[in-house]
């Protein structure tokens, strides 16, 4: 092969290096992230060049060119054997060294891409972490080392979503790395002896990460835990923003909550949950009650998936009252579930399954439904009341929400002024303008907009102030001591003088008895509902109960003690 043409071939091979560097990545990180062989990607490349120098040597006539592109052929055969290092044979660096020398720059991209590959499949890109297939086979192996005196951290970062959402995700990742660096430094204190395996830090995936702990005591590692509660609970200083968030740390021991690392992530995992629905900024070791919580949780979550085809859903009533003129101004409806196993399940003993499953949000359209029902026959017999509707958060978090109150009652041509939509403080107090803006109209079209459960969550006035209301309903642990308790009475007093503040009436729940009553009345509130009254009934004993409380002379209603409250 004269120089000219040995030129052109090297430059040939130049020039598509880069592609072909680019295409064996790709196939590179393909090949690691399905965990196939390296072997096929390197009979591949090999493949492929020998193709190439098969196509070249048909055409060159000169014997010693013929030796040199033979010894490249058997080169390149060689990367099937997995060898990307050694360099172009003496013959061909003899007689092309421009060849040998794109060959060799070949082999060198090509390296580099097989290597980035590898960190791609096996690192997180942002914080430079083992990801969740580097940590599940460098654990499996810790694992079956020790076998014993190992732990699992499951670490879930507390207010991350609002870091996001407020300063954006590039700053999110800068604080995800700046987690992993803390992390680092709290396993790394805990590093023993040469001869012990280092503990293993990874982030799984948004903003959850796992520490694996090998040869550890179960008192050590309640010391991590604790240390890694601290590390993230302090500030952390971001482009001029000081970031406070907190982690809720789940902690499995093995082998008495696994003994493979699949059930010490699942273990670990629902400890987790455990400690964030305690508030999180804190830590909480598996346990057989924790076991139990989550086993009742799963079938839970199963039963209320069949629950509306079944039928099992049902509405209570509960009678509302003037504290003014002892008239029977409406009712809230309740949700009542005829449980599989016999049981009547009220909403504390599932809603908070059905919101962390979604089913929640079905379920809510059904009691919609129902209502409206409800309020048509009551239409019918001449008898409209006011029915008061729970909304959970989830459903509030729809877009469609609104639109489905309004086709719900539409459907039984049932008046808006009919309706009472309660949402509870918290969700009351993270609703959106848009979300305020839709409340406002569905209250200037006839509904009763209300909140639910005053006293329990986090209140802003200016909101209260700005928000379409028109009823607070008091949360059932402010008033249960005001018949025996001065300071209960003075709490009440001013939280009543707060509400009509900003213009809206006052409800009282759960009424235990007449005094409560009666002290309820004397400090404005308005309207009152409790056993002292009526319990939840069905639709029929409701309108049983309504008609011998209307029986009865004057604006008087005779409670279930037997003392009447006009």
């Amino acid at each position: 092969m004269d120089k000219a043409k040995a030129q052109k071939f090297a430059n040939a091979l130049l020039s598509g290096a880069a592609g072909l560097a680019s295409f064996v990545f790709s196939l590179a990180a393909l090949l690691y992230l399905t965990e196939l062989d390296e072997k096929i990607l390197a009979s591949i490349v090999a493949g492929t060049f020998c193709l190439l120098i098969c196509y070249i040597a048909s055409e060159r006539p000169n014997s010693q060119s013929a030796r040199a592109l033979a010894a490249l052929g058997d080169r390149l055969l060689a990367v099937e054997e997995g060898d990307l290092t050694s360099p172009a044979p003496p013959l061909v660096q003899e007689s092309m060294p421009a060849v040998a020398q794109a060959v060799d720059k070949l082999f060198a991209e090509v390296r580099a891409s097989i290597d980035n590959a590898h960190a791609l499949g096996m690192f997180d890109p942002v914080t430079s972490l083992p990801n969740r297939l580097h940590f599940r086979g460098e654990a499996d192996k810790l694992l079956a080392t020790c076998e014993r005196d190992c732990a699992m951290l499951f670490v879930d970062l507390d207010r991350f979503k609002g870091v996001n959402d407020s300063l954006g995700h590039a700053r999110g990742d800068q604080l995800l790395t700046m987690v992993a660096n803390r992390l680092r430094n709290v396993v790394n204190l805990e590093a023993g002896p040469e001869d012990m395996p280092r503990p293993l830090v990874a982030r799984l995936a948004g903003d959850e990460f796992t520490i694996f702990l090998a040869g550890v005591k179960p008192e050590g590692v309640e010391g991590i835990a604790r240390r890694v509660c601290r590390a993230i609970a302090e500030p952390f200083e971001l482009h001029g923003h000081s970031i406070d968030i907190g982690a809720s740390v789940g902690v499995a021991l093995a082998p008495c909550h696994g003994d493979s690392v699949e059930k010490l992530m699942r273990a670990a995992d629902i400890a987790m949950y455990q400690a964030k629905s305690l508030g999180g900024g804190r830590y909480v070791t598996f346990s057989s009650a924790l076991a139990k919580r989550h086993e009742h949780k799963i079938a839970t979550e199963r039963a209320l998936t069949e629950a509306l085809e079944r039928g099992e859903f049902t509405l209570a009533l509960q009678p509302q009252m003037s504290l003014r003129t002892g008239e029977v101004t409406g009712a809230e409806a309740l949700l009542r579930w005829n449980h599989p196993h016999g049981n009547v399940a009220k909403p504390s003993d599932f809603i908070e399954v059905a919101e962390s499953c979604g089913a929640i949000t079905d379920i809510g359209n059904w009691v919609l439904g129902e209502c409206a029902e409800i309020l048509a026959q009551w239409q019918e017999r001449g008898r409209a009341r006011r029915v008061a509707v729970n909304v959970s958060p989830r459903q509030l978090e729809r877009g469609d929400f609104f639109e489905r109150v309004r086709e719900a009652f539409e459907a039984r041509s049932i008046p808006l002024s009919l309706v009472e939509l309660e949402f509870t403080e918290t969700a009351a107090m993270r609703c959106t303008e848009e979300q305020i803006a839709a409340m406002a109209a569905l209250r200037a079209d006839g509904a009763t907009i209300a909140i639910d459960d005053f006293g329990t969550g986090y209140s802003n006035i200016a909101r209260l102030r700005s928000m379409p209301l028109d009823r607070v309903k008091l949360d059932p642990s402010l008033v249960v001591d005001i018949d025996r308790s001065e300071k209960a009475r003075n709490i009440v007093q001013s939280v009543i003088t707060l509400i009509h503040a900003v213009g809206a009436d006052i409800v009282a729940e759960a009424i235990e008895n007449a005094a409560q009553a009666d002290l309820l009345r004397t400090m404005g509130a308005q309207v009152v509902q409790g056993y002292v009254f009526a319990p939840p009934m069905n639709e029929d004993e409701f309108f049983t109960w309504l008609d011998n409380a209307e029986n009865r002379k004057g604006p008087r209603l005779v409670t279930l003690g037997g003392d009447s409250v006009a």
